[in-house]
């Protein structure tokens, strides 16, 4: 890292190639694979998030309290009401933010200060029962620093509810957007085919019967004829904040380039 530095001091080195190498050396640290990876936020743009779903208090307690020594931030995810009063009981040590609804919460140093990226995400959701799983996507985004407009209740079966909400991604200039749905999962292939905007489809277990638990969702959106979808996993609102993020972000740097150049 310091031989890095100095040739990006020296001017050898441009500050684009500095950035490239220091990803790549701090690939090269983690090849022992320590427990907790405090070089991704640095590597890939994306802070440490705990899956805080099947861990006991002492587990979740042993993790955090190691993470925030080598981070300054970290989000936990999939939280229980139990582990919601542990890190209520952190409060003086730390900011906590949390969010009951989506069962996600962001520990960090109180001195932190969160960089904006200029990146825009875009969430919609068919219904108000997907707006759990939704929420989760926005608290991810959000600490990715990215800006996040969200319309929700807009599902097909008052279609008239899209449109509108479309002409509003548009004038805010989304990167990216995510689409959530349960049930037969039809918004985002609706959606896809009204505009130019990658679509990540989040398939929510929302729905019963033949198909229940987000399976038909799932289905529908990976068969979705219209083009440009991508889709994550059941309710798998983490995942699909972090991709949108990672999207709108690197466009926003590219926009940020472009700026300066012209």
């Amino acid at each position: 890292m310091e031989d890095i530095l100095r040739k990006l001091v020296d001017g050898q080195l441009t500050i684009d190639e500095a950035e490239k190498k220091l990803r790549l050396f701090s690939v090269d640290k983690i090849a022992g694979m320590a427990l907790i990876d405090s070089g991704r936020e640095f590597r890939r743009g994306l802070p440490e998030i705990i899956l805080g779903e099947g861990k006991t208090m002492n587990q979740l307690e042993r993790i955090i309290t190691k993470a925030m020594r080598t981070s300054k931030r970290i989000v936990v995810s999939r939280l229980s009401k139990e582990q919601f009063g542990y890190l209520r009981s952190i409060s003086s040590r730390y900011s906590v933010k949390l969010d009951e609804e989506s069962r996600i919460a962001v520990v960090r140093n109180k001195s932190y200060r969160l960089n904006k990226t200029g990146g825009v995400v875009g969430i919609i959701t068919a219904g108000t029962s997907d707006i759990a799983v939704a929420e989760e996507s926005k608290v991810v985004a959000q600490e990715m620093g990215c800006r996040v407009v969200t319309a929700y209740d807009a599902g097909v079966a008052g279609l008239h509810r899209v449109f509108p909400i479309m002409k509003r991604m548009i004038k805010e200039e989304v990167d990216v957007l995510i689409v959530a749905a349960g049930r037969e999962g039809a918004l985002p292939s609706v959606v896809a085919g009204v505009i130019d905007t990658p679509i990540i489809a989040l398939p929510t277990s929302v729905g019963y019967g033949l198909g229940e638990k987000g399976l038909s969702a799932l289905a529908a959106m990976l068969q979705a004829c219209s083009l440009g979808i991508s889709v994550v996993n059941i309710d798998g609102g983490v995942a699909a904040g972090a991709t949108a993020a990672l999207i709108a972000n690197r466009i926003a740097k590219s926009r940020i380039r472009n700026q300066t150049d012209s």
